[in-house]
């Protein structure tokens, strides 16, 4: 069916069942990033395949709202397909709530799948809908019409040892039984699958380029249960488990254990699911806050920098490897964006502990470049040639840790505009990785660092400059970020984030930078207590996409020491011609 069919077979369902409107978020139970094939129910609806982005259908029209690094990928794969796209954080776009009011009479019915629906969501949609005479229910209806779903394989759960943790179970559970004790709480539900992973020590593969499996905690004073499909346990998991004192007890028994649970005070993320809060909420006294295990996940340990600083050499000379072979055969021999990422994945796959890539490979050549998060298709990618530039965003899942790198690589023929650009780029990365900051500042107050440059030449991005990383964990992580939105959660000492300013001309090309960068301790004196970022990441910048004369003095000073700091750690593993070709490339500036 095509996506026209799939809508019409859905509106039969709503008329049926007497619904006006229905939504489709992108989630799943556990409301992750990337989905497991059977939970993604809006790329299924709409063919839309963006990381971010949800439907809403009523009788007569359809929408799609996404963010910014859609706007160019949405309209191609909403083409033909019936679905209006809104542009979220453009002026004039209506909030999907108020759209669905316009559309709507009193008296009408909007349904959704509560478990996949956050709390949160439900919540905000609910009060509005209700002020204007609306009904908000629970009725999944794609259940009825997407048939014979993907399921996914049953993949083994494995043991993240302490020697890459840093710290056992039983010291994460004793300090979030201290957390909940001074909320006066009697239990507390873990719902996230990277929270449920990082409180066990556990790693799995359910869920594409995210390290986790599918699990609910529950953790009281005495008792910590794992819900979790036993067929993926395995003896060593069983021990590693028991010696924490945690109980397995099926995936599947989970609501019932919910349905069970009288007169208790529980810790819940309002970013739960609601089908839990309609389980729970009528017998007990649910106390919405973030999980206490989210932050301490959040500020890694001396360990696991250690882990961070260890894979990103290895991470760095398969870097290295690539954009030399990228560099020396393009023109030569036939390649493509898709395949381009898969020698990408190929020169990782040559790493100690490599388990797999942390995300979709973004390979944009040319004006591809522009689609912020582009994924090149296996057949009919487009053809690379030694002429503009590529850009390419990647990284890897090793057991140390995980990596997210982005570098613009001109192929040939460039124009000065976009050797312009690439260096407006890279000098608001640098800006950001040079700055020190008082104890207490957000992400939101150093944005303008790595945006400085292009807005002093009337430019900027869509995207948000940073996003905390995980260790062997989602690539994606909060709290914390480095955005234009206001986000209250400060920095702290251990957390990980992304650097990663771009620009984007549209059908012509894109430039994106990014290093990952760790907050660490300066000094404190009698203003205060000082931070600053470690830069993390090894790979050197393309000398040929760089204009010396627009780089200031202390730019230069960062960019040749960041290059040297290049050379003594990846050096030592390279060899031949390649080792040849990347000391030309660090030399100073």
């Amino acid at each position: 069916m095509n996506t026209p069919e799939k809508i019409s077979l859905l509106r039969k369902q709503m008329q049926a069942e007497n619904i006006d409107a229905f939504v489709v978020f992108s989630a799943d139970p556990h409301l992750s990033e990337y989905l497991p094939a059977e939970w993604q129910e809006r790329v299924w609806i709409s063919g839309f395949t963006g990381s971010a982005g949800f439907v809403v259908i009523t009788k007569d029209k359809a929408g799609l709202w996404t963010d910014s690094r859609y706007f160019v990928q949405a309209p191609i794969e909403l083409k033909g397909s019936g679905i209006e796209l809104f542009k979220e954080g453009v002026e004039g776009t209506p909030d999907y709530t108020e759209w669905l009011i316009s559309e709507l009479p009193k008296g009408a019915t909007v349904a959704l799948n509560a478990l996949a629906t956050s709390h949160l969501a439900w919540e905000k949609l609910e009060k509005a809908l209700k002020t204007n005479g609306i009904k908000l229910v629970n009725n999944p209806l794609l259940k009825q019409i997407w048939t014979g779903r993907e399921k996914e394989a049953v993949n083994p759960v494995f043991v993240h040892p302490d020697k890459w943790a840093g710290q056992s179970v039983a010291d994460k559970l004793k300090s979030i039984r201290k957390k909940m004790a001074e909320k006066h709480t009697d239990l507390h539900i873990i719902t996230a699958l990277d929270d449920v992973a990082w409180t066990l020590n556990l790693r799995g593969s359910d869920v594409a380029y995210n390290p986790v499996f599918l699990g609910y905690v529950a953790l009281s004073e005495k008792e910590a249960i794992l819900f979790v499909d036993k067929t993926k346990v395995n003896n060593e998991v069983e021990n590693h488990l028991k010696s924490a004192n945690v109980t397995i007890k099926e995936y599947d028994d989970f609501f019932k254990y919910l349905a069970e649970i009288k007169n208790q005070k529980i810790l819940i993320s309002p970013n739960a699911n609601q089908e839990i809060f309609n389980v729970l909420q009528k017998e007990n006294t649910l106390v919405q806050a973030p999980p206490p295990g989210n932050l301490m996940k959040a500020t890694k340990n001396e360990t696991e920098l250690e882990g961070f600083r260890t894979v990103m050499v290895r991470d760095g000379v398969a870097m290295v490897k690539f954009l030399y072979w990228l560099t020396h055969q393009v023109g030569k021999e036939p390649m493509t964006e898709y395949s381009i990422g898969k020698k990408l994945h190929d020169f990782r796959a040559e790493g100690k502990n490599f388990v797999g890539e942390s995300f979709g490979s973004i390979v944009g050549y040319q004006g591809n470049g522009a689609i912020v998060h582009y994924s090149a298709p296996k057949e009919g990618s487009k053809e690379v040639f030694a002429e503009g530039s590529i850009l390419v965003d990647s990284g890897g899942q090793y057991l140390e840790g995980t990596t997210d790198i982005t570098r613009t690589i001109p192929l040939g023929k460039i124009s000065q505009e976009f050797v312009d650009d690439c260096t407006l780029v890279l000098k608001g990365m640098i800006q950001l990785a040079m700055v020190q900051f008082p104890k207490g500042t957000k992400g939101v107050q150093l944005d303008a660092f790595a945006r400085m440059s292009l807005w002093k030449n009337k430019k900027d991005y869509g995207h948000g400059t940073g996003h905390g990383v995980g260790s062997f964990m989602n690539v994606h992580e909060g709290p914390q970020n480095i955005r234009k939105d206001m986000n209250p959660q400060e920095l702290l000492v251990g957390m990980v984030c992304s650097d990663e300013p771009g620009f984007y001309l549209e059908n012509k090309y894109g430039i994106r930078h990014e290093n990952l960068i760790a907050v660490r301790e300066v000094e404190s004196n009698e203003f205060g207590t000082f931070y600053d970022f470690e830069t993390l990441t090894l790979c050197p910048f393309m000398p040929n996409s760089i204009n010396v004369k627009l780089l200031s003095e202390e730019e230069k000073q960062w960019l040749n020491n960041y290059h040297k700091t290049c050379q003594e750690k990846l050096a030592p593993h390279l060899e031949g011609a390649v080792k040849e070709w990347f000391l030309e490339i660090v030399k100073p500036i």
